[in-house]
């Protein structure tokens, strides 16, 4: 075996593998590295030297003999050294994790910038006929063949969880077909609204349950798709796909795929109903960076969260771990509560755990509702309402969830029912064929009979008869009272649907509800003794910039007071920083008091003092790197 240049590294933080095709670190590691591999991926000489800038990198541990992937920011540049010659393997972009900090651990799998898809109106117009990256998936996929059994059946793709977090497809030649319709799939889950829209939902289950006749069923569904509720881009896309899985099912006898078994597959994906992901989507919708909420984790484990945070423009979600009482990030978990989470990194950065993260949850989401609904001033009276709208969500969802199971069970029996008229139709056709040979053959007989002067053989003949078509006449009666049971049923399940998608709308406005009491109670629960709730302490009225000077001369940074500024209806800020008072305009206007657009969310110079007790002025002014912490009149500590 030949030689080749290669690179040696140490490892600095231990590190387990996430994937099938990573490599176990422990601290002290030599791992090897083809140059080769390097110079495959586009990287120039001198790169190697910073590991950190490369990503992941293939190579082989020297210790465990493991050959695979391992994360650049986990190790240290040794030098040059002579390898065997290695093999190589095609790659995608994955995220790689933050080199760890000296106060905590890494976050496996807990973090992931999401880089949501545009809705189908923003990725492609009239005359193309589907989105490009639709369109490429497509070709892709029917380019390698749709005779596997697997296709549209696999999941865990490497392709799949690099799409997660970046649509670009690149060169899809070396994937091969199940991560090709794994990556469709996921395509269709990610889109921000369902292809097909909720409005119209309620139209095509009607028509599935009231129109059993395939061609008129699908007549009917086809207006249902022209409603005016379903953008034009919509329905081409919807056309080019079932186009694409028309193709598919001609192929079922070798990949099983047939149109029953792709309805099941597909139809949740393109009738998908709004779930959580879409709902925190619209709220973070143009906020600033810092923005957050907490919802439950979409693992459905008890006490797990998902915290959705506002970063350079983009959501970013983090797992929040549960595991024996304790709360955090990433082990060791130390916090005793989720709110007990949050209130400690609205005052610390995330970046110990992520070096992108360089922020604080600085604004809880319900600050950027419009119907805020919080007026109680006390922790206590707070906490009481929160009481009283957790009840009514807890009561609200045990009835949606008591309809729920009854929709179920009832679409059961509907479905069943259904195959049951299904085998009437072919039981009453066997037996009208048998009617239709009888009464052929017993001319014949009964003639001959008479001819002969046996009646009761013509007798028994004709008895037959009648008993064979009072048969059938039992059979029609059984079949139309199913029928009309079939009728009847599928009302009620209707009104059943109707009745859960009146709930969604409360179930929905009662959860933001609790959720804004929630946040409110965990914010005042732990200011309640703050001097700033004392207006009188700070807001010192109409005084000049002078007189601001002389009260603050000689006090300690973060020493601030509020007055009335000389531009008519706004107030100024003046606070002491590095030992010198600056001054800063406070602009009243119809969203609230702030520093600046988009800033001016607060509804009284009260919330705005109190939000800035917490987060620097500095995201206003570089030279303000500031928190309004003393109140120019409170008394200072005892000592």
């Amino acid at each position: 075996m030949g030689s080749t240049d290669g690179f040696q590294y140490r490892a600095l933080y231990p590190y387990r593998k996430e994937r099938e095709e990573d490599i176990d670190l422990l601290p002290g590691d030599i791992l090897v590295v083809s140059k080769g591999a390097l110079q495959a991926l586009g990287f120039k000489d001198g790169d190697e030297q910073t590991p950190n800038q490369i990503g992941w990198i293939l190579g082989v541990n020297e210790r465990t003999k493991q050959k695979g992937d391992f994360p650049g920011t986990y190790v240290e540049y040794v030098g040059p050294v002579k390898i065997s010659v290695p093999s190589h393997r095609p790659r995608v972009q994955r995220p790689l994790p933050a080199t760890p900090g000296a106060g905590g651990g890494r976050l496996p799998e807990a973090l992931e910038q999401v880089s949501p898809l545009p809705d189908l109106q923003d990725q492609f117009s009239p005359p193309e006929l589907a989105p490009p990256l639709l369109v490429k998936l497509v070709e892709a996929i029917e380019k390698k063949g749709l005779d596997s059994e697997m296709l549209y059946r696999t999941s865990g793709s490497e392709l799949r969880q690099a799409l997660r977090t970046d649509w670009t497809l690149g060169d899809l030649e070396p994937f091969d077909v199940h991560s090709l319709g794994e990556a469709l799939r996921g395509y269709l889950q990610d889109l921000p609204s369902p292809m097909v829209p909720v409005a119209v939902h309620g139209d095509i289950l009607r028509v599935l349950q009231e129109i059993p006749q395939p061609e008129n069923c699908r007549k009917q569904l086809m207006l249902a798709l022209e409603s005016p509720a379903v953008p034009l881009q919509n329905t081409l896309t919807l056309q080019f796909l079932l186009r694409h899985l028309g193709k598919v099912s001609q192929q079922a006898e070798s990949n099983n795929l047939h149109p029953r078994a792709l309805g099941e597959i597909f139809g949740p994906l393109l009738l998908r109903l709004p779930g959580a992901r879409e709902e925190v989507n619209e709220k973070l919708r143009d906020t600033p960076d810092g923005t957050f909420l907490v919802r439950d984790a979409s693992s459905k484990i008890q006490g797990e969260y998902t915290l959705t945070l506002r970063k350079g423009g983009n959501n970013k979600l983090i797992k929040i771990f549960h595991r024996e009482g304790k709360y955090g990030f990433s082990e060791p978990l130390t916090f005793g509560s989720v709110v007990e989470l949050i209130t400690h990194y609205r005052h610390e950065s995330l970046a110990q755990y992520n070096a992108k993260l360089d922020t604080r949850l600085l604004y809880p989401i319900s600050k950027y509702q419009q119907d805020q609904v919080v007026k109680e001033d006390s922790v206590e009276a707070v906490g009481e309402q929160l009481k009283v709208y957790h009840q009514q969500y807890q009561d609200k969802s045990w009835e949606y969830d008591l309809l729920y199971e009854e929709y179920t069970r009832t679409s059961q029996e509907l479905q069943m029912k259904r195959t049951a008229i299904e085998a009437f139709n072919e039981t009453i056709k066997i037996f009208e064929e048998q009617c239709q040979t009888q009464e052929k053959c017993s001319k014949e007989y009964i003639e001959r009979f008479r001819r002969e002067g046996n009646e009761k053989e013509v007798q028994r003949i004709l008895m037959n008869s009648e008993k064979l078509k009072s048969r059938i006449t039992e059979i029609h009666d059984s079949k139309m009272k199913l029928e009309q049971d079939l009728k009847k049923q599928a009302s009620e399940n209707r009104e059943i649907d109707k009745r859960m998608n009146s709930l969604k709308p409360d179930l929905m406005q009662l959860r933001k509800l609790r959720d804004q009491y929630l946040v409110q109670y965990s914010m005042m629960d732990d200011e309640e003794e703050l001097p700033h709730h004392e207006e009188r302490t700070w807001y010192v009225g109409k005084i000049n910039r002078l007189q601001a000077e002389e009260m603050l001369c000689g006090k300690r940074d973060g020493t601030f007071l509020i007055r009335e500024s000389s531009q008519k209806g706004c107030y100024a800020c003046s606070v002491v920083v590095d030992g010198d008072t600056k001054h800063c305009v406070i602009y009243k206007t119809a969203t609230g008091y702030g520093f600046a657009e988009p800033y001016n969310l607060y509804a009284s110079l009260k919330d705005l003092v109190l939000h800035y007790k917490h987060t620097s002025l500095v995201q206003h002014n570089d030279s303000l790197n500031v928190t309004l912490a003393h109140p120019v009149l409170s008394q200072p500590p005892a000592r």
